[in-house]
């Protein structure tokens, strides 16, 4: 009986994963391109389906809108799971994060997670948004690397958290800190190679 009752108080939580990731693989960059009749955002600058590429279109708001709708996906999987209790806030986070870097309906091919990291942030954290904000703001406004300041806000979150208390969210954005780094690679490259573009620099 120990072990069914164990199992059956894993069903919420296995749910609440199974809707983060369902819901983090929606790729509205794709989508919102499609119908705006601007064909498959894929063919086009980076081939990612977030919002920077969209940019690309020359449509910026689109490109917002992609921002915000990825952002709050995050949002949402990480708020309603919470419901549940904080890990089951965590688990749908974590999930809907994975599922916008690796969608099921686009071959686990997609963005590189910046505005959905965002997005989880507000719904379990949202004080640390601002934190993240004024972090990138001020990176961006030194050196003028769009990809630099995610990077160095995304690196500073999880030791902002831990320093404030927050131990299980600090280990969940250190996680995702991690594979934010990993798939950010080719941006790493370039800024060490001193290609990566600035911020308003035109190609």
């Amino acid at each position: 009986m120990d072990i069914i009752s164990w199992q059956l108080g894993l069903l919420p939580t296995f749910a609440c994963v199974v809707f983060g990731y369902l819901l983090g693989s929606i790729p509205f960059g794709l989508v919102l391109t499609r119908m705006a009749g601007l064909g498959d955002v894929r063919q086009i600058g980076s081939g990612n389906i977030g919002a920077t590429n969209v940019l690309r279109t020359g449509n910026k708001k689109l490109a917002a809108a992609t921002l915000l709708l990825d952002a709050l996906k995050g949002t949402a999987a990480a708020a309603i799971a919470s419901l549940w209790g904080v890990e089951a806030g965590i688990a749908a986070g974590l999930a809907a994060f994975l599922g916008h870097l690796y969608p099921v309906w686009l071959s686990f091919k997609g963005g590189k997670g910046v505005a959905t990291y965002i997005g989880v942030l507000l719904g379990l954290a949202p004080v640390m948004v601002l934190a993240f904000a004024a972090i990138w703001l001020a990176t961006a406004r030194i050196t003028r690397y769009s990809s630099l300041s995610a990077l160095v806000a995304t690196a500073i979150i999880p030791v902002a958290l831990y320093a404030t208390g927050y131990g299980k969210m600090a280990l969940l954005f250190a996680v995702m800190t991690l594979v934010t780094w990993i798939k950010h690679h080719a941006n790493i490259q370039r800024l060490l190679s001193g290609t990566e573009s600035r911020i308003g620099e035109k190609g």
